[in-house]
């Protein structure tokens, strides 16, 4: 494992955001969703697309909130432009597990 310094961890933008909306994401190479994510008034609403679907549907995931990597160039994802990269960890099976905070907090905040 290489060892980085503080100042590379702060280059590194994760923002909470809540989820606005969320669908099946048409012409990915794997099942993906495309979602909408509202991170207050600094950043926006932004979209992206992530592999959630082992584990939650569209319905269930409008109003959660979410840690987002918001500083990265937005990325083709078939004809689907993903502004953000949502975050989460693999599961035995390699499925995503969104990474959530456990108390609600404002939308926009930054990962220290």
């Amino acid at each position: 494992m290489d060892l980085i310094a503080y100042d590379d961890f702060t280059k590194v933008d994760i923002r909470v955001g809540t989820i606005l909306e969320a669908a099946p994401l048409e012409g990915a190479r794997k099942p993906a969703l495309r979602l909408s994510i509202d991170f207050g008034p600094e950043i926006g609403v932004k979209k992206s697309s992530a592999q959630l679907t082992v584990h939650y549907a569209p319905d269930s995931l409008v109003g959660r909130q979410v840690a987002a990597v918001v500083n990265f160039p937005p990325r083709q994802i078939g004809k689907f432009m993903s502004e953000v990269l949502t975050l989460g960890f693999p599961d035995g099976e390699d499925a995503v597990v969104l990474i959530v905070p456990d108390k609600k907090v404002p939308n926009g905040g930054r990962l220290f």
